[in-house]
């Protein structure tokens, strides 16, 4: 895992108006760059913890709504190439919604996003029991991970180039059986060139494995339009990690080359997809061809009827290329049904079960060490 030695600067705190049901902070430099936030109320949870739904906006007819609940992306508006604005991730329209369950629409995956096998794992000679939630593994941060709980948001002072969230949560020693006090920051930041970055910053009070990801469903020609089948997808990716029945990596590398799995040049999602074995679909860590953990390009989405393109660069190792198998019909958001294949999920990460490999890229943070990772969802059109 790439870690840092650096100090978390503290969030730029801005105050909002007193006594609004909607407050709202903008500031205007001209056609195409009015950056705003705005923050209004979005329920209760069960234990009466006060939950906000925060909207950045940046005048390109692009706008992001996230909720402090689980950090969830709940809306996300792009333009098509003739500027038609649709919402391109699957969701609700309610906390209510949220709280009822679902595949993790939007959220943030921790503390460890994807598998550990049977939850276990040992470090430092201790072995650690997490919870179990995914058949005999441990899934996504266990039953109560960082999807589902109430983080703390401060807007930053929105800028000629951008505007931003802060999320702060601290994850206290032995939650959900993972050592250590650990202290999370995850920015959200819209930019005036149509993109969306992450920047994901941990520090330990005592040696952890730590693995964050966003979890959203995407469908470039909009959530209400059916399957993703016939988006064009191409992953920097030469290599990805089978997996046994309970898809966790059997710890092999295999190539992608001259098989379902090689999206090095641009294929439909649903080409090949029939022929994908066991999953119903893909549901694969791959092995992204940049691992020194600077930023590099991760992935190219292109959805042919409306025109829009996703490009995803990231510093992580690798990618979650997930088809929405499990997508049922039983979750229903933002007046449509969601059936199987109605979204994709990218997920930029480390690998799946790394605390069980010691030979993938390490997923240990260390006290006195950050970790420090980035995503930037950058939309277009052609």
């Amino acid at each position: 895992m790439k870690t840092r030695f650096l100090v978390i600067a503290a969030a730029v705190m801005i105050g909002f108006y007193a006594g609004c049901d909607t407050q709202i902070m903008g500031i205007k430099f001209g056609k195409g760059t009015n950056m705003n936030i705005s923050k209004e109320s979005f329920g209760k949870t069960p234990d009466d913890k006060l939950v906000d739904l925060y909207t950045l906006t940046n005048g390109n007819d692009m706008t992001v709504k996230i909720t402090n609940y689980g950090g969830i992306i709940t809306n996300l508006m792009v333009p098509d190439r003739d500027g038609k604005i649709d919402d391109v991730v699957l969701g609700f329209d309610t906390l209510e919604e949220y709280l009822a369950g679902h595949p993790y629409f939007g959220a943030i995956a921790g503390r460890y996003a994807n598998r550990i096998a049977k939850g276990k794992f040992t470090l430092d000679g201790v072995e650690y029991n997490l919870a179990v939630n995914n058949g005999e593994n441990h899934l996504h941060g266990g039953i109560v991970g960082f999807d589902k709980v109430v983080w703390t948001a401060v807007p930053g002072k929105a800028r000629s180039d951008r505007v931003m969230l802060t999320l702060t949560y601290l994850s206290k020693d032995g939650e959900e059986g993972y050592p250590g006090n650990l202290n999370c920051t995850v920015v959200y930041e819209l930019t005036a060139d149509n993109e969306l970055k992450i920047t994901y910053k941990a520090t330990t009070d005592k040696a952890t494995v730590l693995n964050l990801t966003n979890h959203s469903y995407f469908n470039l020609a909009g959530q209400a339009s059916g399957d993703i089948l016939g988006h064009v997808l191409t992953l920097n990716a030469n290599y990805f990690t089978p997996v046994d029945e309970g898809l966790i990596p059997t710890g092999q590398l295999d190539s992608v080359r001259g098989t379902v799995f090689d999206f090095t040049s641009p294929h439909t999602i649903g080409e090949r997809l029939n022929d994908v074995p066991m999953t119903g679909g893909y549901d694969h860590n791959f092995c992204l061809n940049s691992q020194d953990g600077s930023l590099a390009w991760c992935a190219t989405v292109y959805e042919p009827e409306t025109g829009r393109v996703l490009e995803i660069e990231t510093t992580q190792p690798g990618v979650q290329f997930y088809t929405g198998n499990f997508l049922d019909g039983s979750n229903k958001g933002k007046g449509t049904t969601y059936n199987k294949h109605n979204g994709f999920c990218l997920e930029t990460q480390h690998w799946p079960d790394s605390p069980n490999k010691p030979h993938f890229p390490s997923a240990v943070l260390e006290p006195g060490r950050t970790y420090d990772e980035v995503t930037i969802f950058k939309f277009s059109t052609k």
